[in-house]
């Protein structure tokens, strides 16, 4: 009569006397299966005898709650559309429930029939081992599934030394003992449904899967929920020689006859009929092989583009502390930590940035546009685009990012410092004009050229020994200005003039607490050294990102609520528990009214009208008929002699910066007719993100910080008569100094 199994997943009471000697027994057989395959027979119950003697230990920590490496996934914002993975092992959990049942009862057959019934060591099967490597001269181990388990727990917990691993796999006496020993401990400690599911994500299918989950996807690109009682058998039958058994990378006929074999094991445990068997047995090998992508250059031809945003993602990972204390321990936690990673990356907008991109530059064209867009409030980065491949195929002729490129050519980092963006740096004058007190109707006029306080330094604008820059267009540009028609006209002697009123260094500042980093040493040296003289820092002098650029914009389009860069929605553990790492770290860095009063201010640049209706003209209008009238603001910008071709635009819901440049050679000019482009693709991504959206309007400045007259009608704004161009190429000093009262 067939014994009857004990039911799944109960736990059994022995006495201890009655535990005591089946350990006792165990290890004793265990050491004879081994030894009489490795060691003379004259030293053979010696060694067994020493070794089952030995003082039995407590259960490992690691055996209790184990940490195997597990993969971590990324997806989109949808939570459901994948980006990539990340992992050192091919490994992700999955609770029993979610595994076929045929799936189990085949392990089950395939490797241990009497798994339900033993208490962690079959002593039938180590007897018959015994017999059987006495007399063939075989090496059966008769290891049972929690036997097993407990082998690649102490294998592949990352937590113990490569000697404690490779040790957990050497063929001694000693090793086995410790094996059998462990199992007995853990099956006083969880049921048997427990050691199943952990042994069914533990175990190595071959392939590069390790667990049932990987090995599903693997092989035949579905859940382990879905797997067919063909597919089950076949699984379960590599799990005994993996590499042999593969039908991806090993032998497919010894793969099937494996499967016959767990098939005939299933009826004889009661787990299918023979008709089922002989059904499964008739079935072709159908596999649908799936190999999950690893890192950022995985991505799949459909998404390559995400590249440059997945690399963004990993950059911020290697910064956080809460992943570890050092970079190697923050990488080997996304690559081993199992976490799910839900992005904060929106495919339509993504995807739109990707086109507006390619609109203006073709892939293999020299000249880029990496363009960003930020969501105001929380720092939460839409999309990363640029007209390049991210991918390590090589490039024609040479070319260093174009069309293929792993430098981060959006956010910046490694060989890329940035781009400068011109007149889009007059914002960080304006707010700290603002702040200092001025409002926004501070008059000055705004000649030609304006000959300052600064020393002329690796600059063309020059007069004497001074900087002095001038307008790009005295035409339109020159006149009494305040900072609404000076901001919309993007006036460069005025932002000059306004810098030197309120001292080089406050506008450094405010760039750096919008978050503008500098990268490159030149900047870098400037900003720390000589700020006080950066003059020309508000003309966007230095290299920037269309990131920093976005998110510094967008902390004005929140009100003056600065928040990190974030390029994740949430992170949750293998457990499932979300992670804080995932939330937004944002904090005032702006008074409201300071920020509300700089967007009246570049509601000018865009064509649209302020609270205050003083704007003259703008320098990108074209974004107002794109966006259809929603509310907006922004600002464009050209570098030197039109090297690079910028505009930054922002709604409450978005802030999006692009900046055309050639990444390989600074010293190749975009061209003036770039800027069109630029303006349009930026408005495009903009009207993108917030379709469907409702219209927000922007909260109007005080009276007080708009015209500095708490609350008093208006004064008089009329110039008629005044707009002089008037040449400073004299230096006359009573010019100057008339020229530097503010009005």
């Amino acid at each position: 009569m067939r014994e009857k199994p004990r039911q799944p997943g109960k736990m059994r009471s022995r006495s201890l006397v009655g535990r005591l000697a089946t350990v006792l027994l165990c290890g004793v057989l265990a050491g004879l299966v081994l030894a009489a395959a490795v060691f003379p027979g004259n030293l053979l119950f010696g060694l067994a005898m020493k070794s089952a003697s030995e003082t039995w230990g407590g259960l490992p920590q690691e055996l209790r709650t184990p940490t195997p490496a597990q993969r971590t996934v990324v997806y989109a914002a949808d939570g459901r559309t994948p980006i990539t993975s990340f992992y050192d092992v091919n490994r992700r959990d999955v609770p029993l429930a979610e595994i076929a049942p045929v799936m189990r009862q085949a392990v089950v057959a395939a490797e241990d029939r009497r798994f339900y019934s033993h208490g962690g060591v079959d002593l039938r099967g180590l007897a018959r081992a015994l017999v059987s490597n006495a007399r063939e001269g075989t090496t059966q181990g008769a290891s049972t599934l929690t036997m097993q388990y407990v082998r690649n727990v102490l294998k592949s917990d990352p937590e113990r030394t490569a000697e404690e691993r490779e040790s957990a796999t050497e063929v001694s006496v000693g090793r086995k003992l410790q094996e059998i020993r462990y199992a007995a401990a853990l099956e006083q400690t969880l049921d048997k449904d427990e050691i199943l599911a952990r042994y069914l994500n533990i175990a190595y299918f071959g392939s590069g899967a390790y667990g049932i989950a990987a090995a599903s996807e693997r092989y035949f690109s579905v859940t382990p929920a879905e797997l067919t009682l063909a597919q089950a058998a076949l699984l379960a039958g590599l799990v005994q020689s993996p590499n042999e058994y593969s039908p991806i990378d090993g032998d497919q006929d010894a793969a099937l006859v494996r499967r016959s074999y767990v098939l005939d094991s299933m009826v004889v445990t009661g787990a299918i009929t023979a008709e089922q068997a002989e059904q499964a047995r008739a079935e072709e090998l159908t596999l649908d092989p799936t190999e999950q992508p690893n890192g950022c250059t995985a991505l799949s031809g459909d998404h390559a583009d995400w590249g440059f945003f997945c690399d963004y993602l990993r950059s911020w990972w290697l910064e956080q502390p809460a992943f570890g204390s050092t970079v190697a321990e923050r990488e080997q936690a996304l690559n081993r930590g199992g976490y799910t990673i839900v992005t904060s990356l929106d495919p339509a907008v993504q995807a739109s940035a990707l086109r507006q991109s390619l609109a203006v530059f073709d892939s293999d064209e020299s000249r880029a546009l990496p363009i960003a867009a930020v969501e105001p409030g929380t720092g939460r980065v839409l999309a990363m685009a640029v007209n390049r491949n991210y991918s390590l195929a090589a490039n024609p002729d040479g070319q260093d990012n174009r069309p293929n490129t792993v430098n981060q050519l959006v956010a910046g980092g490694g060989a890329i410092d940035g781009y400068q963006a011109g007149s889009t740096f007059k914002l960080f004058t304006m707010l700290a004009a603002l702040e200092s007190g001025l409002p926004l109707d501070t008059e000055y006029y705004a000649p030609t050229r304006l000959v300052t306080r600064h020393p002329a330094e690796n600059t063309t604008a020059v007069c004497g020994d001074r900087w002095c820059p001038s307008n790009a267009d005295p035409a339109s540009m020159n006149g009494y200005r305040t900072m609404w028609d000076g901001f919309g006209r993007s006036v460069n002697t005025y932002f000059v003039r306004l810098s030197e009123e309120v001292g080089p260094a406050k506008v450094v500042e405010m760039a750096e607490r919008l978050g503008i980093r500098f990268r490159s040493d030149l900047d870098e040296n400037l900003a720390r050294t000589e700020a006080a003289d950066w003059g020309a820092f508000t003309l966007g002098v230095s290299a920037t990102t269309p990131l920093d650029l976005a998110n510094a914009y967008a902390t004005v389009a929140a009100e003056g609520t600065y928040c990190e860069p974030l390029p994740v929605l949430s992170i949750a553990g293998p457990d499932g528990a979300k992670l804080p790492a995932g939330d937004p770290s944002c904090r005032r860095v702006l008074d409201a009214d300071v920020a509300r009063a700089a967007t009246d201010a570049a509601r000018c640049p865009v064509g649209q009208d302020p609270a205050y209706g003083r704007c003259t003209g703008g320098t990108a209008t074209t974004a107002d008929r794109i966006v259809g009238g929603r509310p907006l603001a922004g600002k464009s910008g050209t570098s030197d002699q039109d090297a690079t071709k910028s505009f930054v635009a922002y709604t409450p819901q978005v802030a999006v910066a692009g900046i055309a440049a050639n990444p390989d050679d600074p010293t190749d000019r975009v061209g003036i007719s770039a800027q069109s482009g630029v303006v349009a693709a930026v408005a495009r991504v903009i009207d993108t993100a917030t379709e469907g959206e409702p219209e927000v309007d922007f909260t109007p400045p005080s009276r007080r910080i708009a015209l500095g007259d708490d609350g008093q009608a208006p004064p008089s704004s009329s110039r008629s008569g005044r707009d002089l161009d008037l040449d400073l190429d004299l230096d006359l000093p009573d010019w100057l100094d008339r020229l530097r009262t503010p009005r």
